[in-house]
């Protein structure tokens, strides 16, 4: 397969629903062996847990401006040169930085302690809106390790 040219990427079809192609990618990520069907109750009852418990705004804004605020617009990239591994800091595709702020979502919402995936998941989501939370965190993490290795960024290239 060549590299030289722009990879094929599959169209993803929106969201029955809500006719949003965010939340079908969404629906994706939480989907585990296969079960979509699961994953789809889970992020529904996520966005009406989101509407009971935040009234002032719409629960579908919510959760868009939750994704947006954990996206992060810089990583680090091992980078060889002459036997030494420096991390390069370098900017991230909006791709992947949509794939990055759901997959953080998504594992931070696993690791916490309420009772079922729906509370765990609204939760995380309130809080990413509310600028705290594990997947706010780690967004802030990543960039101050960027921010450390700004020195390395000539190596970018």
């Amino acid at each position: 397969m060549s590299r030289r040219r722009g990879s094929y990427k599959r169209k993803v079809n929106p969201d029955p629903i809500y006719n949003d192609v965010v939340i079908h990618k969404f629906i994706n990520k939480i989907m585990l062996d296969g079960k979509k069907s699961t994953a789809r109750g889970i992020l529904y009852g996520a966005i009406e847990e989101i509407g009971t418990k935040i009234k002032e705004e719409e629960p579908l804004s919510v959760l868009k401006k939750a994704v947006e605020k954990v996206k992060p617009s810089l990583e680090v990239r091992s980078r060889r040169v002459g036997g030494a591994t420096y991390q390069v800091p370098v900017d991230v595709r909006p791709s992947r930085r949509l794939t990055l702020a759901m997959k953080w979502l998504i594992e931070y919402a696993r690791e916490r302690g309420e009772k079922s995936m729906v509370s765990r998941l609204a939760g995380e989501l309130i809080d990413a809106y509310n600028g705290r939370g594990n997947a706010i965190k780690k967004r802030d993490d990543v960039h101050k390790m960027a921010e450390a290795n700004k020195a390395f960024s000539h190596y970018n290239w």
